[in-house]
């Protein structure tokens, strides 16, 4: 995956927002959010389930994205949540146990291709440390019985 010098640039600006009613979390990591969250851009062949994962991840809406850029959309246990107001922004609304899921697929599929797509050793043990703070909200919410939202911002 090849990148010009301002594509790397605006990467590196790229915040990823795990929240819920018990706990948040901003991954700031520019690794996370090319090769978790833009997993499904990467043409790898998926199975079904790989696919259904990837399509939950790439479904985090840009949270100062353009209205006519988020649609209603969902899946089984995930919504995208639409702006509700001026000073509010779009979310991926999914049950800590759907994300997680989510999650760990984009894991593995990760370490299975990180030769092909040159993901050197920093860059996974970077996002290994980062998911490590995702579970950690995942597992609050799901303690405490709430849904969690996620977004980003570039």
């Amino acid at each position: 995956m090849s990148e010009s010098s301002g594509d790397r640039l605006e990467l590196e600006l790229v915040h990823v927002n795990v929240a819920s009613a018990a706990g948040a979390y901003t991954v700031g990591n520019a690794s996370f959010f090319r090769y978790i969250l833009r997993l499904g851009e990467l043409g790898l062949p998926l199975s079904m389930a790989d696919q259904e994962a990837v399509d939950v991840l790439s479904a985090v809406p840009h949270a100062l994205g353009a209205e006519q850029d988020v649609s209603w959309v969902s899946g089984r246990g995930w919504r995208v949540v639409p702006a509700q107001g001026d000073l509010d922004w779009p979310v991926l609304e999914a049950t800590p146990g759907r994300l997680h899921s989510a999650f760990e697929r984009a894991r593995s599929l990760l370490w299975t291709h990180a030769a092909r797509f040159h993901v050197s050793a920093g860059e996974i043990a970077a996002i290994e440390e980062e998911l490590d703070a995702v579970y950690g909200v995942l597992m609050r919410a799901e303690a405490a019985g709430v849904a969690v939202n996620i977004s980003y911002v570039a």
